[in-house]
């Protein structure tokens, strides 16, 4: 796994449901829904979220496993797969990435068209920077785009996002101009466009997470880096981008115990306002001499409040995935660690609209899973569910959910 580095160094979101949630008790309702095997004939690692069809079925992706030959681009046995998840915990590997030409390592949550093709990216493979796929109903996978690791970008951490047209949007973390990162558009036609390239300074380096678009067709997300002068290169960035490639940094962090450093992606609620989290910053603590993370909300003037800083143990650190809302404006999120001290493993944990934390899960040792490190997803009954990296019954990761 490319593990995330503090500020300074490269760094490595999540889906927005709607219906409240319940309480801290309801904790003790978190079960596994499957626990992966690894190597041949499944998956291994998911560090991605999970997309949901109208029949209940989850979609996800693991960065490792599909077969056991090793995979010279991720370090690892197997180049990842693309899954689905029955309600009844049924699980089918839909695709295997050989490491070549197809892709390998795919680190985003897929999406889905109205005739349930599925589309994504990988972190590595093609020419070695990165694919957009398409994966049939069938299990047929099309590689729509093969980045060069130029101008055009390379490296994907993030998935891709539809228009009304059907156009995918997406961000690199390294290529470009400058090298540092870019925000690009797939037409539906298959015409390939660079919106942005990122220049490292004031405007941001290195979109690791994914974007959300408005109404207007303006496109939202952070950099881990860049912004200003703190934290070597910058502590980065959230940045507003027009249908025309304009881009607008709406917030740039400083860092320390201000408000935060290295932001992994954001949410809007109906007025406009964007919540998110960061990696870094905020108050120093056992987990990390950098600080172990902050959630915020900045406004639509611009004005950033630290809702909350994470402080290590049972408290969490370090949240390495966005928020999401429900229609109370509850914020809900994980850390990837923190948590249960003789493990370390993360937790799941409740914002108020005013930054109070519940905890509703403690990851241990167990088969529960370890570090839950991709973002949530709420049905319409107020359950989450998520995927942790490691744990389970063999150490290859779970799904997991946590029951209303």
């Amino acid at each position: 796994m490319q593990r995330v580095s503090p500020p300074g160094a490269s760094v490595a979101i999540a889906a927005a449901m709607l219906i409240a949630f319940a309480s801290a008790a309801e904790a003790k309702n978190d079960h596994v829904l499957y626990s992966f095997a690894g190597g041949n004939g499944d998956g291994a690692r998911p560090l991605a979220g999970l997309f949901t069809d109208a029949q209940g079925n989850f979609y996800g992706t693991t960065a490792n496993g599909g077969s056991e030959n090793e995979c010279d681009q991720v370090g690892g046995y197997g180049c990842g797969t693309v899954f689905k998840l029955a309600p009844d915990g049924t699980e089918t590997v839909l695709y295997v990435f050989s490491g070549g030409a197809d892709g390998s390592a795919p680190h985003s949550r897929p999406v889905m068209d109205a005739a349930g093709n599925l589309y994504g990216t990988t972190f590595l493979g093609g020419t070695g920077t990165g694919v957009i796929f398409k994966i049939s109903p069938a299990g047929k996978e099309s590689v729509l785009y093969t980045f060069q690791g130029g101008n055009d970008g390379g490296v994907l951490n993030a998935g891709v996002i539809f228009d009304d047209a059907g156009n995918l949007y997406g961000t690199t973390v390294y290529g470009g101009a400058a090298g540092q990162g870019t925000v690009f558009e797939l037409t539906a036609r298959g015409k390939f466009k660079t919106l942005y390239s990122f220049a490292g300074g004031s405007d941001g380096g290195q979109a690791t997470s994914g974007l959300i678009r408005d109404g207007a067709g303006n496109l939202y997300g952070t950099t881990s880096e860049g912004g200003g002068v703190n934290c070597g290169v910058g502590c980065g960035t959230v940045f507003k981008l027009t249908p025309q490639g304009q881009e607008t940094v709406l917030y740039a962090f400083q860092g320390g115990d201000h408000d935060g450093a290295s932001p992994f992606g954001v949410t809007m609620d109906s007025k406009g306002t964007l919540y998110g989290t960061t990696l870094f910053g905020g108050l120093d603590c056992d987990s990390y001499h950098y600080g172990c993370g902050t959630a915020y909300k900045l406004t639509a003037k611009g004005e950033e409040t630290v809702l909350h800083f994470f402080t290590g143990g049972s408290n969490g650190a370090n949240p390495m995935s966005g928020l999401l809302m429900d229609e109370s404006g509850a914020l809900y999120g994980s850390t990837e660690e923190g948590g249960d001290p003789a493990c370390n493993c993360g937790t799941v944990y409740k914002l108020s609209h005013r930054g109070k934390e519940t905890v509703l899960h403690t990851f241990g040792a167990g088969s529960d899973g370890r570090i839950p490190y991709s973002g949530l997803f709420m049905d319409a009954a107020g359950n989450l569910f998520g995927t942790t990296e490691t744990g389970g019954t063999t150490g290859s990761g779970t799904v997991f959910e946590i029951a209303r």
